[in-house]
This record gives structure tokens, sequence and C-alpha cells, in this order.
């Protein structure tokens, strides 16, 4: 006997004798998404240093260039934007996972839902096999 049940996140739950949980790769791949996020953002802050520092060391010249300032100044200032809102958004996603609301990367709901439907074709597998042994006992009472 081969039953296969769709799951939202999960491949596929076969049930052949055993019971097999395939977890999707999409997740996986919006773990790296918000990890590459994050160094990117490490990067933009390295950017921010380095732009501040050669505003600082411009700034002690005695003549300083003001073409070279306003071209650092403005990096910076993009660099700190782009950081920010970066961060915002990660915070955003770490205070939806934080106080469980629905959110588009949360799993777990759905492989709570997948792991209950195992649950459930594990437990009428068992009761099936009672079921049938039951049938067999009354069709051939000499055993």
């Amino acid at each position: 006997m081969y039953v296969a049940l769709r799951c939202f996140t999960c491949s596929y739950i076969t049930f052949n004798g055993y019971l097999v949980f395939i977890l999707s790769l999409f997740v996986k791949g919006m773990a790296n998404d918000r990890l590459r996020a994050l160094e990117d953002v490490e990067k933009e802050i390295a950017l921010v240093l380095q732009s501040a520092g050669t505003i600082v060391l411009e700034l002690s010249k005695e003549k300083a260039n003001a073409s070279l300032l306003d071209r650092q100044l403005n990096q910076f200032q993009t660099s700190i934007n782009r950081v920010e809102s970066e961060l915002s958004s990660q915070i955003r996603y770490l205070t939806q996972v934080a106080t469980g609301q629905p959110h588009e990367g949360s799993t777990y709901s759905a492989r709570k839902d997948c792991q209950m439907a195992l649950n459930r074709a594990e437990y009428a597998r068992v009761k099936l096999g009672e079921l049938g042994r039951t049938c067999e006992m009354m069709l051939d009472p000499q055993t």
C-alpha cells in the first residue's frame, strides 16, 4: 500500500511501511538569505568606518579637499541609511518571530502540522493493522 500526503512546506510524507519526512529547501534558503543580508550589513559598516576615517583625516589637514569631503560624506550617509534600513528589517523579522505573529519566514506551524500528519498516519496504520488482524481472526476462527 502506498499513500502520499502533501504538506505546506514539506515535500512529501510517504507511507510505505515507513514514514519519511523531507523538509523543503525553501526554509534553508530563507535562513541563508538572512545571513547573507547580515554579512552585507557588516561590509557596509566597514565602508561607513572607512568613510568616517577618511573624513576625519581630511579635516585634520590645514587645507581640506572639499570635493573629497563631499564624496566621502555622501558615501557615509548612503551607507548609514542602508545599514539602518537593513538592521530595521532584521529587527522587525526578529520581533515577529519572538511574538509568535505569523510571518513568511516561520516554519514552526508548518512543521508542527506535518508532524501531526505523520502522527495521524502512523496511528491510522496501527489501527488498520489491528482491524486487519481482527477481521482475519473473525474470518478464520481456527487460529
